[in-house]
């Protein structure tokens, strides 16, 4: 199963999730990024092994690093933020990996390696900016807890409205993105008990604007457009995937895609596929 959605638009930011086959129980990978190309990550898992008093496995590419460690998500991120306060975490789980950055969806694709990458699972979005500035931090995937990621095409028109609430809840956030209020949304339904299609159906009740949504967790991703489906979304489903893309193009030279299902989703539909 694998989701991917590309786009010529650009050259702006562009970011993939990748799911591979989960680590073991204890250990999550945390995906961390630095501006810098010349960061000297082995020091970084070196004082996260140190401080945590556990393993940290080190992995590179570009300026990318995966660490994989039994240490829990609230101590990882407190030692970075007042000892590596340039390297930022852009993502975390047992199966997710991102690598996202500034720049046209060819050259971050072949900074990290994309092409010859494996997984069962992959999100691909490339961002034309609207509402919020250019940068890694405001490209997507967002990824608001564990395994869990989201990516929009559209705008919101009361995001303000509820990042306040949410704000109230006590969930913080890393930007003024619209999409990151989205996925803390998601978020915040997922750990108080909704599943996916459930906390999908309730962005629609509290989120006005246009927009399409695609969630992925490491069993299952969905997809849902606005009430007037204002932008795009194409589905093709086979025996042996499904993939989901914001133009036909992007689905055309899919393995079997000729007998596969195609569709547009209709407004409000929320499709949800798992492993």
């Amino acid at each position: 199963m694998w989701a991917f959605s590309r786009s010529t638009r650009g050259p702006d930011s562009a970011g993939v999730a990748l799911y591979r086959a989960p680590a073991s129980e204890d250990l999550l990978r945390f995906s961390l990024r630095s501006a810098h190309a010349g960061f000297d990550w082995e020091r970084l898992g070196e004082h996260l092994r140190s401080a945590t008093g556990v393993s940290a496995e080190v992995t590179t590419k570009g300026n990318v690093a995966i660490v994989e460690t039994a240490a829990p998500p609230a101590r990882v991120i407190a030692e970075l933020r007042p000892h590596e306060p340039e390297v930022a975490l852009i993502g975390y789980g047992r199966a997710l990996e991102i690598y996202k950055d500034v720049g046209s969806p060819a050259t971050i694709c072949g900074r990290y390696g994309i092409a010859v990458a494996t997984g069962y699972q992959a999100v691909g979005h490339t961002r034309m900016a609207t509402e919020s500035a250019v940068s890694t931090a405001h490209s997507h995937p967002f990824t608001p807890a564990a395994d869990l990621c989201l990516v929009h095409n559209g705008t919101f028109s009361n995001h303000a409205t509820q990042r306040r609430r949410l704000q109230d809840l006590g969930v913080s956030f890393d930007t003024d993105n619209d999409s990151e209020v989205a996925a803390r949304y998601v978020g915040q339904r997922l750990a108080d008990g909704d599943d996916v299609r459930d906390a999908l159906l309730m962005v629609l009740k509290e989120f006005d604007g246009f927009f399409t949504l695609l969630v992925t967790t490491r069993d299952e991703f969905a997809v849902v457009r606005d009430p007037f489906a204002c932008k795009p979304l194409v589905v093709a489903e086979s025996s042996r995937y499904v993939a989901v893309a914001s133009e036909y193009h992007a689905l055309a030279t899919l393995p079997d895609i000729g007998s596969a299902r195609v569709f547009e989703p209709m407004p409000e539909e929320v499709h949800a596929w798992s492993r």
